[in-house]
Formats: C-alpha cells, structure tokens, sequence
C-alpha cells in the first residue's frame, strides 16, 4: 500500500473523524479508504438494494398482471360457452308469436342491463355506461 497525504479542511478532519467514531472504523484513515472504494466501484452496495427492490416490485406486478389475464380469458370462454348453450338450446319462436317474444326480450335485456350497472362500481359503472351508450347512438 502506497501511503499518500490528503490535506483536509479543519472542518472536514473533525467530521471525518466523527463519522469514523460513529460508523464503527478503526480510524479516520480506515474511514478515508472505504469512501475511496465505494466512491471507486460506483456505490454499487446502496444502488443494489434499491434494484433489487424495484425489480422485485416490477415482478409482483407482472406475475398479478398475467393472473389477472388469465382470470380474464377464463371468464371470456365461460361467456362464450353459455352464449352457445343458449343460442343451440333454445328454440325459434313461432313467427306469428316473434314481434311480441321480440318485444319481451328486450325488456329482459333492459332490466339486465340495469342491474349489472347497479352491481357495478367506480370505473367499471363507467366503462358500462359506455356501452350502453354507444349502443344507443
């Protein structure tokens, strides 16, 4: 180890040396080497946590995101089989008795429609209003 001699303030010697007492090192010279390194390697001790913090952040979120999708693309395919049941089980009404089944049906899809945006909240009330509303135009 080469010795070299660093002139410092009187200010900064006594707050050098008070922050070599508080954190524990040998000495103010002991203090002066481990700054120089973390000042060298680029502080990757304190940047290291704060990382692996953000990445295990981003990681909660996408592994949420992707369970959400899922849910999702199941609740899509459980619509899409019911929507198929009905629409193969059903029968046609008879064309004398179809502008009045007609009329009932969409008084049933009226009262649905009405009590899904009751059942809705926040942001989804609105995205419902939405629809109904572009269905209207």
């Amino acid at each position: 180890m080469n010795p070299r001699a660093i002139r410092f303030s009187e200010t900064v010697t006594k707050q050098v040396e008070t922050a070599a007492k508080e954190q524990g090192f040998a000495s103010a010279s002991a203090f002066v080497r481990y700054a120089v390194e973390q000042e060298l390697s680029g502080r990757q001790d304190g940047l290291t946590g704060a990382e692996e913090r953000l990445a295990a952040s981003i990681e909660q979120v996408r592994k949420d995101l992707y369970r959400l999708m899922r849910v999702q693309q199941a609740l899509f395919a459980y619509l899409d089989t019911l929507a198929k049941a009905i629409l193969t089980c059903m029968p046609e009404p008879p064309a004398d008795a179809k502008p009045q089944a007609v009329a009932r049906a969409k008084e049933r899809y009226d009262r649905l429609l009405k009590s899904a945006g009751r059942a809705m909240v926040g942001d989804a009330k609105l995205a419902m209003h939405d629809l109904v509303s572009n269905g209207e135009r």
